[in-house]
């Protein structure tokens, strides 16, 4: 039984796929069955069952994948921190975002941190789904995924930073940009622009709207909140979006973005595989864009929720 088996097999049982754990991995699949069959050896217990679409663990399955994902979570935390008694104010902080992510929510935390450590590497990785980062988290591919956070994930610890309001997001001639707020009736009538089908924020947002009885048409649909707006700026339709930091809430130029108290704001924040097995550095920066949306005198909100 050896290290690698045991990471291979804990990103097995928080993936549910063999065939993404060998590319997060960089392996083949019959390589991380491999890995498996090894710990199965050893233990003389099956480990995994196999699904029609992926895996899950077995009764000793998940008691191994509980005492391994601790164990390893240790074990990186006390490399880490050795890596940073031998390398000084130096190291890495791996983040996973979304496309627009760091634009909007970690610019001038990244300046600031910078500053405090000009010699930290920071490595930024693009993903286009929170089930995406989770994978990237439980490849150990990275520290610290900025996710909208949903229901719970196994394997994953949410910290919530900030809520974010609904806005309708509609050009400065549109019939709507008078408004001073979105009433469920003016959502009817609306040419919608659609988020990504696979988005926490879409889905989030038309289950409210379900709940009100309201059902959008859309002719458009896009991959992200950019461009969503500036589809909206152009008066190519409307779009419903998160109110994103830095944006005022009038909108400016063309653009108009108009409040929708009737939808519960969107939460957003972090998603790692454990807080406790961060290193110093990881943890630091994560506070540093916390303190950079909310202002250092106000503390970002600890509700984590591990799955």
């Amino acid at each position: 039984m050896t290290l690698d088996d045991l990471r291979v097999f804990v990103a097995a049982c928080e993936s549910g796929n063999l065939s993404s754990v060998a590319r997060d991995l960089s392996r083949t699949q019959s390589a991380v069955s491999q890995h498996v069959k090894r710990l199965e050896a050893e233990v003389g217990l099956p480990l995994l069952e196999r699904l029609p679409r992926g895996v899950a663990p077995t009764q000793a399955g998940r008691i191994l994948h509980q005492a391994a994902a601790a164990g390893i979570g240790h074990l990186e935390l006390a490399l880490r921190q050795l890596r940073d008694l031998k390398q000084g104010d130096t190291g890495t902080v791996r983040i996973v975002t979304g496309a627009t992510t760091v634009r909007h929510f970690m610019a001038d935390a990244v300046v600031g941190f910078r500053r405090q450590h000009p010699h930290v590497t920071l490595e930024f990785r693009t993903e286009n789904s929170t089930r995406r980062c989770f994978e990237a988290l439980a490849a150990n591919a990275a520290d610290l995924a900025w996710i909208t956070l949903g229901a719970p994930a196994r394997g994953v610890e949410q910290r919530p930073v900030v809520e974010l309001p609904w806005v309708l997001a509609v050009s400065a001639d549109d019939p709507l940009a008078g408004r001073n707020s979105i009433v469920a009736a003016d959502l009817a009538r609306i040419r919608l622009i659609r988020l990504p089908a696979n988005s926490i924020s879409r889905a989030r947002m038309e289950e409210q709207l379900a709940l009100q009885g309201v059902e959008l048409a859309s002719t458009t649909s896009v991959a992200d909140w950019d461009t969503a707006v500036l589809l909206a700026e152009l008066g190519l339709g409307h779009a419903v979006v998160p109110a994103l930091p830095g944006r005022t809430a009038a909108g400016s130029g063309r653009l108009r973005l108009i409040p929708i108290p009737m939808l519960p704001p969107l939460a957003v924040g972090w998603a790692v595989r454990q807080w406790d097995a961060l290193s110093p550095l990881t943890r630091e920066f994560a506070d540093t864009v916390a303190d950079s949306l909310l202002g250092p005198a106000t503390p970002a909100p600890v509700r984590p929720t591990a799955g």
